[in-house]
């Protein structure tokens, strides 16, 4: 028998049920499901609105289910599914109040999160260490990368070790940071067993169970899966802010969580525009002079690229020594300054241009590594390939029509495109609202635009549904291959190779020597940075 656990809101819960049915009712987009009895004493409630919806096609990778609203203390049973835009910020894909809590009420709600998101699973997805949770993952979502969160595996481990915390104040600090700043399995195995004997919890029986369920949780065992994090040291968290922290806490009742819900909404779509406008209407500084630095920079949003020029500097005080060079692969090894104990491997593909490293902070987080763009560097490698830009971190994340690349497979007019053309349309009204509102005169044309947009929109519906055909396109008076006797087509195409060889031969004459000018800017600026530092030193003493 499922045995679970139970909260009643009873009436007190009617108005957020009246809340569901009158958006739904407002916006055929939103989408809400209820499981249990109607009277609201044993009712789990699950919705998603249509931005929620829209927002998950291009940021639904990676999930974040938050169901600690127990160990929290929260008076309302408020859970919620998460991820991360392509600002870094966090994203809501859905809540939840759950009053009854079992595994088939996890089973349950995970189905219903899932079909709301018209049946995308994530690639991965970060639960609390509970065990309804946990069954109820298993069960709905058995080939996604499962993790526990990590600073909940902190706060039990907190709990049931009160004693020790109190009693060794510098154990917390010790334990989390050989946590987080574990670069290898082997660091982490040897840092876990030197704490333990120096507090004397060899046989803490608690400490086991988190040290079993290390593949579970701690970052060095998750790196192989993309999570959309830094590490906690280039970024400062790793899943710890939540969409709702700074306004639902122990104190909200159930009479201000529909407020508090609208009010984190508000909040983050104001940050979001923001940062977009920041992204699209400032230049940002460049460090140094590489074509790769300015390629990033046009591409990814204002906070990713600064992530990635981060670890492009980074590059100057981790130089690549190259260990193994066959006729395909080269391999480096890549240390700080003064830290050869860290050094990280590098395999580089001279054919493919491509490059992993033994980090594996790319397939964490989708930014490329210090370490692999060392070894870009060394390699006169001077622009990123399309595969190390993730469009999720790009201006142009949220940008087309089709919401992923299997998008051609899902017709037209399913829910899925009716999401993303609702949220497109919504999100360049209100820019366009904005900047309306500014001056009369603004104002005026704005209103003129609106009504001449809606005499558009009329008249289309009134001409029903068109087929757009494809193929033929009149381009001057050009003539076109079909119009070529197979001879002459033969003899373009002798023609157009031959051009091509010669401008392949030019660009490569070209490439070579921008990449010794480069190359020696680079040589020049690290050898200056080394005699400021000198310099510095000098006058120190």
């Amino acid at each position: 028998m499922n045995i679970g656990r139970q909260r009643s809101l009873g009436v007190r819960g009617q108005h957020v049920l009246d809340y569901l049915k009158r958006m739904q009712a407002e916006n055929s987009n939103f989408y809400y499901a209820i499981q249990g009895d109607h009277d609201l004493s044993n009712t789990n409630i699950f919705w998603a609105d249509a931005s929620s919806r829209t927002n998950y096609t291009y940021f639904g990778d990676t999930v974040i289910i938050d169901t600690s609203f127990r160990a929290k203390g929260y008076k309302v049973p408020f859970a919620t599914f998460t991820g991360l835009n392509h600002h870094g910020h966090p994203v809501l894909f859905g809540c939840a109040l759950l009053h009854n809590e079992s595994e088939a009420a996890y089973i349950w709600l995970f189905q219903t999160w899932l079909h709301a998101m018209s049946g995308r699973a994530p690639l991965s997805v970060t639960i609390e260490p509970d065990r309804f949770v946990q069954m109820g993952a298993i069960q709905v979502l058995p080939n996604i990368r499962l993790r526990y969160c990590k600073w909940s595996m902190f706060r039990e481990t907190k709990s049931h070790l009160g004693h020790v915390y109190q009693s060794h104040p510098t154990f917390e600090i010790e334990f989390i940071k050989f946590v987080d700043d574990s670069e290898t399995i082997e660091e982490y195995e040897s840092k876990w067993g030197s704490l333990l004997a120096k507090y004397y919890l060899l046989d803490d029986e608690w400490l086991q169970s988190v040290y079993d369920a290390r593949h579970q949780w701690v970052p060095v065992y998750l790196r192989d899966t993309f999570f959309g994090e830094l590490p906690s040291s280039a970024e400062g968290h790793d899943g710890k802010i939540s969409y709702f922290d700074e306004f639902i806490d122990a104190s909200t009742s159930i009479q201000l969580l529909i407020k508090k819900y609208e009010s984190a909404i508000a909040s983050w779509h104001e940050k979001e525009l923001k940062a977009d406008d920041e992204t699209s209407n400032t230049t940002p500084v460049l460090k140094t002079p590489s074509p790769m630095e300015k390629q990033v920079a046009a591409l990814f949003t204002r906070k990713r690229f600064m992530k990635f020029q981060d670890e492009l500097v980074e590059t100057l005080a981790n130089p690549a020594t190259k260990l193994v060079e066959s006729e395909t692969i080269t391999t480096f090894r890549v240390a700080k300054f003064g830290e050869e104990h860290k050094a990280h491997i590098v395999s580089f593909s001279s054919l493919k241009t491509k490059a992993s490293c033994s980090c594996r902070m790319f397939e964490f987080s989708g930014i490329i590594c210090r370490h692999i763009l060392s070894v870009f560097r060394a390699k006169n490698v001077l622009t990123l390939s399309s595969e190390y830009v993730l469009k999720r971190w790009t201006k142009d994340a949220k940008k087309g029509a089709e919401p992923d690349e299997c998008a051609s497979q899902v017709p037209v007019n399913s829910q899925e495109y009716m999401n993303v053309r609702y949220s497109n349309l919504r999100q360049e009204a209100i820019k366009f609202v904005e900047e309306g509102s500014k001056s009369i005169h603004v104002y005026n044309v704005a209103m003129d635009a609106l009504h001449e947009a809606a005499k558009k929109v009329a008249s289309v519906k009134n001409q029903g549904p068109r087929v757009i055909q494809g193929g033929s396109r009149a381009i001057g008076d050009n003539q076109g291959p079909s119009d070529l006797s197979t001879d002459e087509k033969a003899k373009k195409i002798q023609e157009l190779a031959a051009e091509l060889d010669k401008t392949n031969k030019r660009c490569e004459v070209y490439r070579k020597n921008l990449f010794a000018i480069v190359k020696e800017m680079e040589d020049q600026k690290l050898k200056l940075s080394v005699k400021v530092q000198n310099a510095r030193l000098h006058l120190k003493e």
